[in-house]
């Protein structure tokens, strides 16, 4: 029997045989611009650093330039030599190669745009080294390793890389930030409910709160059996429903009512979320629907089941995404969610709920630090996504202790880091 030989055809276009992206006449105009007229690096300082040349000499040069300019001294052909010497650089010394780069600069206008060029080149590369990187974890990982946690790690690092690419905004003026403010609270005036945030479709919550707020970590918590979920699904409900977009002149949806839902349910499956909805959009208890006790009677005027297949036709048109994966790490709900939000959009998240959370790393048995890590993580995705977060939270046995059994900031459980984090704190509580 003869042995199959597996050969790998390698085309002239295969990144073997392919060089890396890069701009050296892009480098050396951006340089020459810093050494004629140091403020040139102001333009391109926010967004970009040495390692983002692809020349070593070149990062050599900006990564000096950059430290004389940030202590206030000059930055020329001159005083640069000093720090890099005046070595051979392939015919050329390094004073002459400074004096060359200067002397064929002329003028600083299109600096920034340099360094714009400099840097995607860069994240170019940085998109290769990835795919690179994946392929050969793909063929060399280890055994206990499964797929499913080498995908997430590289679709974590090409989010990392995609949200590197949108730049440092650094400072704004505040002028800029008012007149946000302003077009938040216009839009607000123009909406129905006069609201600055989310609609929730709970009347009372919305005047109180103004709508669920970009950016906000709002904690839902309570004892169990006391209707954190239930309140959690119908707002999700309520707001995946009024779901509204236009379509912008570069293409894109932008929401203008209501908003794209994902909903991490932690406990409950999303059967049997979803039965719980259609219970309540339907009338119909949400028993008799899981016992197959439904009553269509035309005679006695009982329509259970139409209404139940109305409730679920609807549900098929809103924007409610849900994952119902248990126990998974902090890590990986903020993983998908970023994937939610790329693939999907994603204008609020719901977490059902903290406790059933991970942390990313061993902490051994301290799972007051374990929660810190949660609740500190769900605030900067909120902040990330520009997106509110409701996490729901169980409270602590104690508060069945006390004679007042209302709920109390000091009962959440686990960590004082939910309170700290969250920028508001709901209490469910019934007599």
């Amino acid at each position: 029997m003869s042995n199959a030989v597996a050969l790998k055809a390698v085309s002239a276009q295969s990144p073997e045989y392919r060089e890396a992206p890069r701009s050296i006449e892009a480098e050396q105009a951006l340089l020459g611009a810093i050494l004629i007229n140091n403020e040139a690096f102001d333009k391109v300082a926010d967004f970009l650093d040495a390692a983002h040349f692809f020349e070593e000499i070149h990062r050599r040069i900006y990564e000096n330039a950059a430290s004389l300019i940030r202590a206030g001294k000059l930055a020329s052909p001159i005083t640069l030599k000093t720090f890099l010497g005046d070595g051979d650089l392939g015919g050329v010394t390094m004073g002459q190669y400074l004096a060359r780069l200067a002397a064929d600069a002329t003028t600083i206008i299109n600096a920034e745009q340099y360094g714009r060029i400099i840097y995607e080149l860069h994240q170019r590369r940085s998109l290769i080294g990835i795919g690179t990187e994946v392929v050969n974890i793909a063929y060399d990982a280890p055994v206990e390793m499964p797929p499913k946690t080498q995908i997430e790690e590289a679709e974590r690092k090409l989010y990392e890389l995609a949200e590197l690419g949108r730049y440092e905004k650094g400072f704004i003026r505040f002028t800029d930030a008012a007149a946000r403010a302003i077009d938040m609270a216009a839009a607000a005036y123009r909406r129905d409910g006069k609201l600055s945030g989310i609609a929730t479709g709970l009347a009372d919550l919305d005047r109180m709160m103004g709508g669920l707020q970009p950016s906000d970590l709002v904690i839902i918590a309570g004892r169990p059996g006391m209707g954190k979920t239930a309140l959690a699904t119908n707002i999700a409900y309520n707001i995946a429903r009024a779901y509204r977009a236009e379509a912008q002149p570069d293409g894109s949806l932008k929401t203008v009512d209501g908003g794209v839902v994902g909903f991490f349910s932690l406990e409950m499956s999303a059967e049997q979320l979803a039965t719980r909805i259609i219970s309540e959009r339907s009338g119909v208890p949400s028993y008799k629907i899981r016992r197959g006790d439904i009553v269509e009677d035309e005679r006695r005027g009982v329509f259970e089941f139409s209404k139940i297949t109305e409730a679920a036709r609807e549900m098929q048109t809103i924007p409610l995404y849900i994952d119902e994966t248990g126990g998974i790490s902090i890590a990986q709900l903020v993983s998908r969610a970023r994937r939610l939000k790329r693939q999907r959009g994603l204008d609020v998240l719901f977490v059902d709920y903290l406790q059933l959370l991970t942390g990313s790393t061993r902490r051994g048995d301290n799972r007051v630090q374990e929660l810190t890590e949660i609740t500190t993580s769900l605030k900067a995705l909120a902040k990330e996504l520009n997106a509110p977060i409701v996490a729901l939270s169980q409270l602590s046995r104690q508060v069945e202790n006390r004679e007042d059994k209302r709920p109390q900031l000091s009962d959440l459980r686990e960590s004082g880091s939910i309170e700290q984090d969250a920028d508001v704190v709901m209490f469910v509580y019934r007599e």
